[in-house]
């Protein structure tokens, strides 16, 4: 498996798609089952707001390396909407869709490090990593 992979985010099969190549380079880093899962349900959370909302984008992953420590780094990133109130969309329970308002708070709970970075009209970025304990 490569340390960088690009997969394009257009339907609910690229979803799988990224939750599987992150499942497999974990898997190479020895991740424990319960940290694949972790990962893989946080890239399902961002992966399905690109398509929910955006309806294209990306997740791109990646290994990082600090400081002795290795993990996977996931950005996801898309030409969308954007989010208007992102102190809002990180509460449980906010959704502008017809979801549970769980996935953007939910991702940022199931990894290690969680960034976002979005301008209404131009897109949304999100940065996720986690490491291997």
């Amino acid at each position: 498996m490569p340390d960088s992979v690009h997969v394009a985010i257009a339907s609910d099969s690229d979803v799988v798609t990224a939750r599987q190549i992150a499942r497999e380079m974990g898997g190479d880093l020895g991740f424990s089952s319960t940290d694949l899962t972790l990962l893989a349900t946080a890239i399902s959370e961002v992966a399905r707001n690109i398509t929910t909302y955006a309806g294209t984008g990306e997740v791109a992953l990646r290994v990082v390396r600090d400081r002795g420590r290795e993990g996977i780094e996931v950005l996801a990133s898309d030409d969308g909407p954007g989010i208007a109130d992102v102190e809002l969309a990180l509460q449980d329970g906010y959704s502008t869709g017809n979801g549970l308002g769980l996935g953007l708070p939910g991702a940022r709970r199931l990894v290690d490090e969680f960034d976002l970075e979005t301008r209404p009209g131009e897109g949304t970025r999100v940065r996720l990593v986690k490491w291997r304990v």
